[in-house]
């Protein structure tokens, strides 16, 4: 499993007009059984799970450039555009509700395709791991409110999901492309697209925390019973293990060390809390009645959401010594590089390939000449 990247876009509001949505319908189904012709299946998860790609996509067929709608609406239109009998993907889930739709809509597209059942059902378990991960083990302050899955009939998939942080009125588009069930907690990121970096982000998702991944099951499977009195509070005034946790961003040390966070112990040593309720805690004494194998098996339990990873991942500090990843998994400002060769040059050539692509696609589509110099008219403005 790789997610491709991750797109930053400000909330906008109000819906799709009318002839704006049959428009972005009818163009993004031409574009796309252009590319599903000339270069198959396999190209096209290619291209949708590329963020850069993507945006010129949603430009190409109308949509504002930099809105968070981009995302539901592009997904929403090639939901609508393209047949599972015709064309041979499956456009699934959505937003809000329509997202938990998704288990059930892979089980009914597997038969479609003539999926085998086991098949089917890691694409079910595909499709929950990558809403856990960017929702649960990547803490960013983003909290995902959609989900589409793109399957294909040989059962090739991309998933693009996205989360709001209402706080900073953005939103943060991730997206996935399906390559091997044990690479989602290992540094899944190839390639990212996003401007603003956040500060201080857990990333449980980091080949950096696997040592935490494994105290975290030890620490469950072990009998958390005895961690008990790291998460209650018995007196207010006591400190909490967060309190130990310095991040500085001090601009001016030449030597970088205040940028990194930082541990500190007092003099005396007080039961530490992470405040989870006993109603909380009793999640994690079910799932050390499941014993979990592994990570995987551990945030895909019932009840294990955030909090308790974060918790988890504390006490793996305090206790081993062992820390995960604070950094935020945002990379790259541009999936293809900066102008200004920050953080890497450009690569012309996977630039140049991901532009032609849709130009190609557009000077075969089925359009009238009018819209099809209007779509290129569009990306040559966002190019």
């Amino acid at each position: 499993m790789q997610r491709r990247g991750i797109t930053n876009l400000p909330l906008h509001t109000d819906h799709t007009p009318r002839w704006l949505w049959n428009r972005m319908v009818k163009l993004s189904g031409a574009i796309t059984e252009v590319i599903l012709e000339e270069y198959g299946h396999q190209e096209f998860l290619e291209r949708i799970s590329n963020p850069y790609w993507f945006q010129a996509f949603s430009c190409v067929i109308g949509f504002d450039w930099h809105s968070s709608g981009t995302t539901t609406t592009t997904c929403g239109a090639l939901r609508a555009s393209l047949n599972p009998q015709e064309h041979g993907i499956a456009v699934l889930g959505g937003k809000g509700k329509n997202s938990l739709k998704t288990p059930s809509q892979l089980i009914d597209a597997g038969e479609k395709f003539n999926l085998s059942t086991k098949t089917t059902e890691t694409l079910v378990k595909s499709s929950k791991l990558s809403a856990k991960i960017d929702n649960a083990c990547i803490q960013d302050t983003y909290s995902l409110y959609q989900h589409n899955f793109f399957l294909t009939e040989d059962g090739s998939w991309a998933v693009i999901q996205q989360g709001m942080n209402l706080n900073n009125k953005y939103a943060r588009r991730y997206h996935w492309i399906s390559t091997d069930l044990d690479k989602f907690l290992s540094s899944p990121h190839t390639a990212i697209e996003c401007d603003k970096k956040e500060e201080n982000t857990l990333d449980m998702s980091s080949k950096d925390s696997v040592d935490v991944q494994e105290i975290s099951v030890d620490l469950i499977n072990d009998n958390p019973e005895h961690l008990r009195t790291y998460f209650r509070r018995k007196d207010p005034k006591q400190t909490l293990l967060t309190d130990y946790f310095n991040f500085d961003n001090e601009d001016n040390d030449p030597t970088g060390f205040n940028n990194q966070p930082s541990f500190t112990m007092p003099s005396h040593h007080p039961v530490l809390d992470m405040d989870l309720s006993d109603k909380e805690f009793e999640v994690l004494k079910n799932a050390y009645e499941l014993q979990p194998e592994n990570y995987q098996e551990l945030i895909s339990l019932k009840g294990i959401g955030p909090k308790k990873i974060r918790a988890l991942a504390l006490i793996s500090d305090l206790v081993y010594g062992k820390k995960a990843s604070w950094e935020d998994p945002v990379k790259y400002s541009f999936a293809h590089g900066g102008k200004d060769g920050f953080p890497y040059p450009v690569d012309r050539e996977v630039y140049d390939h991901s532009i032609q692509t849709i130009k190609d696609s557009l000077e075969q589509a089925k359009l009238d000449n009018k819209e099809r110099h209007d779509a290129i008219k569009r990306l040559n403005k966002f190019i």
